[in-house]
Parts: structure tokens; C-alpha cells; sequence
């Protein structure tokens, strides 16, 4: 019995030093740093839909790039004078999902093709592009870019340049899909979308 006593403290001292190292390498994983994307593929609203339904990928938020006028408004943007483009920020962590990945389901997900226009979309700011972050996803961007030349018949029309900046896009045009399953064009063009890619098995259907 008194040894028993003795030995309490210790036994004690190990269990709360194992949970510490437990929550520290919890901690450390919910830490680890995402890889982020900006694509521009259409409507941000399509892009998003496709996207939040991909492996790996964690976070999408709609948004301008590509432009030139500060602090751009939706409004502004769909005028067709500020030069930015609809595109969205995919947060993915890349040891579930790479980046020349992500840039694989882009090309299904769009068509690179049409110049300032997805669909019945028109305008720059509907233009194919992909806003590189650093020097390695130039380099991956560039590689997927030739091998996608080999899926379409004809040129590709995608704007490959860094990313200068980035605008959030209105609150009401995040979770669009999600938000407005209901809405026309939703229902004929994104939901399509997502039928035909989730058959392919590209993404995941809800």
C-alpha cells in the first residue's frame, strides 16, 4: 500500500506529460500551413461550387484579381473597366491534394478556350487565368498548361500571371451554391456542372 502511495505522483506526472504531447501534436497538425491557389475559370460562383467539393481542399472564398482599380465592388467589376477577373482562393493542403492537381479538375471544370467568356458569360472579368503565388506554382502552371494544350482542340486562351492582389468578393457571393440552390442559375448551370464532373468522378456530389 505504500508503495503504491509512493509511486502515485509519478504515475500521475506521465499520463499529464503524454496528453501534453498529444495536444501539442494536435496543435502542431491544425497548424500546419495551407497551400493557396487563385484560379479564375468563369463565374466565381461555378469555380467555388466545383471546388468546395474536392479532397483536400479546405477553403474557397470568391474574389477579384487581376485588375487594376483598388478595392473594386461587384458593380464595378461587371462593368468590365477595372480589368479584374472573377476568380477564387483555394486553401488545400498539399499532402492530401497537390497543386498540379487542383489545376487538373480547373481544366475539367472550365473551358480555357473561349476568350472573355464562359457559357452564356461574357466579359474579361469571366476570362480563363491562373495567378501564380510563387516561383514553384509558376513552374507546375506552366507544365500543366502544355499538357492541357493536348485535351483542346483549340488554343488555350488562360491568362498565366503572379498575383498582384487579391479582393474578397461580397458576402453574399460566398457559398453561393450552397445559399441558393434554388436560383436559375444554379440550377441550369452550376448543378450541371457539378452532375457532370461528380459522375466522372472528378469531385464528390452532395
Amino acid at each position: 500500500m505504500k508503495k503504491i502511495i509512493i509511486n502515485l505522483p509519478i504515475t500521475i506526472l506521465l499520463v499529464i506529460t503524454a496528453i501534453n504531447c498529444q495536444q501539442k501534436g494536435t496543435k502542431s497538425m491544425s497548424k500546419q500551413e495551407l497551400e493557396v491557389a487563385t484560379l479564375g475559370g468563369g463565374c466565381f460562383w461555378c469555380v467555388e461550387a466545383v471546388f468546395e467539393r474536392v479532397e483536400g481542399v479546405k477553403d474557397v472564398v470568391s474574389g477579384y484579381a487581376g485588375g487594376h482599380t483598388k478595392n473594386p465592388t461587384y458593380k464595378d467589376v461587371t462593368k468590365g473597366d477595372t480589368g479584374h477577373t472573377e476568380v477564387c482562393q483555394i486553401s488545400f493542403n498539399p499532402n492530401e491534394i497537390s497543386y498540379d492537381k487542383i489545376l487538373k479538375i480547373f481544366w475539367q471544370a472550365h473551358d480555357p478556350t473561349t476568350l472573355n467568356r464562359q457559357g452564356n458569360d461574357y466579359g474579361t472579368q469571366y476570362r480563363s487565368a491562373i495567378y501564380y503565388h510563387n516561383k514553384n506554382q509558376q513552374q507546375v502552371a506552366e507544365s500543366s498548361m502544355k499538357d492541357a494544350t493536348k485535351i483542346f482542340d483549340d488554343p488555350l486562351t488562360t491568362e498565366l500571371k503572379p498575383l498582384d492582389l487579391f479582393y474578397i468578393a461580397e458576402v453574399y457571393h460566398q457559398d453561393y451554391f450552397a445559399n441558393n440552390p434554388n436560383a436559375p442559375y444554379c440550377t441550369f448551370v452550376i448543378a450541371p456542372k457539378i452532375n457532370k464532373l461528380s459522375k466522372k468522378g472528378t469531385i464528390w456530389n452532395d
